[in-house]
């Protein structure tokens, strides 16, 4: 089974992880194509039934690369393109660029090869405005980092005008406060968020506000402080790739989520059952999905997308969602009453989050390039296609209301989302072994994104 990584930065535990290959073993609907690495969970992604309504999780999986099957690259696809572009590793077909997830979700114009991350070199262009993502603990070397992930996929360079790290303590949208200490897998996260809400949304000033704590009181005031940056900014969003556990109480949370101007995203979650803020009906909650690429060199590119499936581990790991314990169904959610009862249902949406089908990151203190998996790399995904979409609604209530306006009475999924109808999820004891179905379920909700309709 997987091992855990302490917080500690040395080496970050890489003798604590374990080949890739493992986890594939007797899984062919959504085998990946991929090369070999070690896996790492990090201890802040480590879920405790203790620190129910105490201490927020993060959603993150990571892969050390150690190079290709057998550590020799296979060829390069046919019209690869130039180093520039190219991704760090060799022979990991199966891990995305920003080309390569644009092209997939058809942000740009899908050409003729396979959305291969060898070969397509267009990325999203748009975004405006402002996205915020809300971390726990400080993370030094983001600027840095980002501007590496920038020159790596020739995306914009981050510059003081466009990226931004506030204090949560300061109360306001400052460069005022007093700096958070540091903790190791909330800086993956942070990393992970920060290049991906980029990489959608190149053009839109993203903002980094620092919570003293990864506990709730902490948490969100950072949340409030993050709604005043964007608004600030004349709207945007606000992307929470952490949850925790449900608890008694958390609806006197929901108002936080309701700043004018501004959609607030969260992660369903990496293991069974809901997460607070993802079931707030002020949150678009957002889960994951497998990329399925070609594996077979004779069937034409290594890597070449094929399909999207439900990520999913088996019963104890994977996308997570479910009906909420607390919160009651929301309006926009009447539509699909007869699937979610009373309760508000999760997840709204969907996007890439298995860690063998990941996305690219840089972390300077974790090795460098890795790639990143877990419902927080589809939570500020989400986020930044949202801004780029530039329709800015008002609220995540009217935002939601969109999303769920273009299906129709028979469940299918809206123009603008693909319907993922391949899989099976675990969500809880009592919800265990759903599948994927033609429209809105408990695995994929609506849907992954399809172009920039309806969003």
């Amino acid at each position: 089974m997987e091992r855990r990584c302490p917080s500690h930065p040395l080496l970050f535990c890489l003798a604590l992880a374990i080949a890739t290959t493992s986890f594939f073993a007797g899984r062919a609907e959504a085998q990946p194509v991929r090369g070999e690495g070690q896996v790492v969970t990090p201890e802040s992604s480590v879920v405790r039934t203790e620190d129910t309504g105490i201490r927020a999780h993060t959603n993150v999986r990571l892969i050390v690369p150690t190079g290709a099957p057998g550590n020799v690259a296979p060829p390069a696809p046919s019209g690869a393109a130039g180093p520039e572009v190219l991704p760090p590793g060799p022979g990991f077909y199966y891990a995305n660029t920003p080309a390569s997830l644009a092209c997939v979700y058809r942000l740009v114009a899908r050409p003729d090869d396979g959305c291969n991350p060898y070969v397509v070199t267009r990325n999203p262009s748009g975004g405006s405005r402002a996205i915020a993502v809300v971390e726990a603990f400080d993370a030094p070397n983001l600027a840095n980092d980002l501007a590496v992930f920038s020159a790596q996929f020739g995306l914009p360079a981050p510059t003081a005008a466009n990226f931004r790290v506030v204090y949560a303590s300061a109360g306001a949208c400052t460069t005022d406060g007093t700096k958070p200490g540091y903790n190791l897998g909330w800086e993956a996260e942070a990393t992970l968020d920060v290049q991906w809400a980029h990489a959608m949304a190149p053009n839109a000033t993203i903002y980094v506000v620092e919570a003293v704590s990864d506990g709730p009181t902490d948490l969100f005031a950072a949340v409030a402080v993050a709604s005043q940056c964007v608004a600030a900014n004349g709207g945007g969003e606000v992307s929470m790739s952490w949850g925790f556990s449900e608890a008694s109480g958390e609806r006197a949370f929901d108002g936080l989520f309701t700043q004018k101007g501004v959609v607030y995203f969260a992660a369903t979650g990496d293991l069974p059952g809901a997460l607070y803020p993802a079931v707030s009906p002020n949150v678009v909650a957002v889960g994951g999905t497998s990329l399925v690429r070609n594996p077979l060199p004779w069937r034409g590119n290594l890597g070449d997308f094929e399909g999207e499936v439900v990520w999913n581990w088996g019963p104890t790991e994977g996308t997570a969602g479910g009906p909420s314990v607390y919160e009651p169904r929301p309006p926009y959610q009447n539509l699909i009453k007869d699937i979610v009862g009373s309760s508000r249902g999760t997840p709204d949406v969907v996007a890439v989050a298995d860690p063998f089908t990941g996305v690219w990151i840089y972390d300077s203190t974790l090795s460098g390039w890795l790639v990143a998996g877990g419902t927080s790399v589809s939570t500020p995904v989400w986020a930044g296609i949202v801004n780029a979409a530039g329709r800015f609604n008002n609220s995540t209530a009217a935002e939601l209301a969109q999303i769920y306006a273009s299906a129709s009475f028979s469940q299918e999924a809206p123009r603008g989302f693909t319907d993922i109808t391949s899989g099976a999820c675990s969500i809880g004891l009592d919800f265990e072994g759903l599948l994927a179905t033609e429209g809105w379920d408990f695995c994929t909700g609506m849907g992954s994104p399809l172009g920039y309709f309806g969003k």
